[in-house]
């Protein structure tokens, strides 16, 4: 298997900062080791990254037939670390799209030449369903399978996964989390409290890429409201998250562009038990009154009923329905 072009491999990680629901800005050339972007959060914060990258292909090894591995050429050691930001080392699959993190710490110095670094393919396969995937080594070394809509969560979190991860009760209650197994506090209660964190932001991403995989692939990546792709949709819960009867069940989201996305939070339009999608009245008002309200009559233009799921049992749930419209107080 060819590495893939410099130009492939860029495209595939600015889609993955963008499939994490990120907007990104590259700042380096294409070629250069390593790449450097500006990444914009949901939150409005920032982040520099850094990303040193290239293809994962078969280790060769006979006796080690699942073995992939990143060739880190055309660099010198030790490798330079981003001060104002992050850095991350990577590997791409391009079959699949699935992208493989390594222990930087591990990895960031080298003996001169052609150093290669390895993950079991079958770590890949895994994250492509799960979203983390996680394969510890002899040595206890930790990689990481990302699939792209985890690639920014794996960002922020790369240290300490591969820092932590190393111990084994840790790497099974990862593993576990990141599968969406059901873990019991007793089990959580002696790690430290670095380890506890970890294991429960990993079980905490899990659940929202398993959501947000299964209310895109059910929308079909379109906005339930306008029909738009465009690679702009997202996965809203109808309750919110923190809400009490919230839910991560594919029936309890829709989704929605990010204009109709932020409308419905906040109450300015609302979904009734036949799935229409109806603007609020009372904001409404309260609009009109402030002279807030240009542009309203080409917004409400598409409301109406929404596009559903082929499948049925993917459709919005009336419980959720009532319980959102209880909660923002839609009459």
């Amino acid at each position: 298997m060819p590495a893939v072009q410099p130009s492939v491999l860029t495209s595939a990680l600015i889609d993955a900062i963008h499939d994490s629901g990120c907007s990104v800005v590259l700042v380096s050339p294409l070629r250069q080791h390593p790449r450097r972007f500006i990444v914009s959060n949901p939150d409005g914060t920032s982040l520099s990254l850094w990303i040193y990258a290239w293809t994962l292909t078969p280790g060769g090894r006979p006796s080690l037939p699942h073995e992939y591995r990143i060739q880190m050429t055309s660099v010198k050691s030790p490798l330079r670390l981003n001060a104002g930001g992050s850095t991350v080392l990577i590997g791409f699959e391009p079959n699949l799209k699935v992208f493989a993190g390594f222990d930087l710490e591990r990895h960031g110095a080298f003996t001169p030449g052609s150093p290669s670094v390895q993950i079991d393919i079958r770590t890949i396969q895994q994250a492509l369903q799960d979203g983390l995937a996680f394969d510890r080594k002899a040595n206890n070394e930790i990689a990481v399978g990302v699939r792209p809509d985890q690639f920014v969560a794996y960002v922020y979190n790369a240290s300490d996964l591969h820092r932590y991860g190393r111990q084994a009760t840790t790497f099974g209650l990862l593993e576990r989390a990141s599968s969406l197994k059901r873990i019991r506090e007793d089990e959580i209660a002696p790690l430290t409290a670095k380890r506890r964190r970890i294991v429960q932001t990993i079980s905490r991403l899990s659940r929202a890429g398993n959501f947000r995989q299964q209310v895109m692939q059910a929308y079909a990546y379109r906005c339930a409201i306008t029909r738009m792709q465009l690679k702009l949709v997202e996965a809203a819960h109808i309750v919110p998250v923190d809400a009490p009867g919230s839910s991560d069940d594919v029936r309890n989201g829709i989704a929605l562009s990010p204009t109709y996305h932020r409308a419905y939070d906040n109450g300015l339009i609302y979904l009734d038990e036949n799935h229409v999608m109806q603007i609020n009245p009372a904001i409404e008002s309260d609009l009109a009154k402030l002279k807030l309200d240009h542009g309203l009559d080409d917004f409400k233009a598409p409301l109406g009923r929404i596009f559903l799921p082929p499948d049925r049992r993917q459709w919005p749930g009336k419980q959720f329905i009532e319980r959102a419209n209880r909660l923002r107080q839609i009459k």
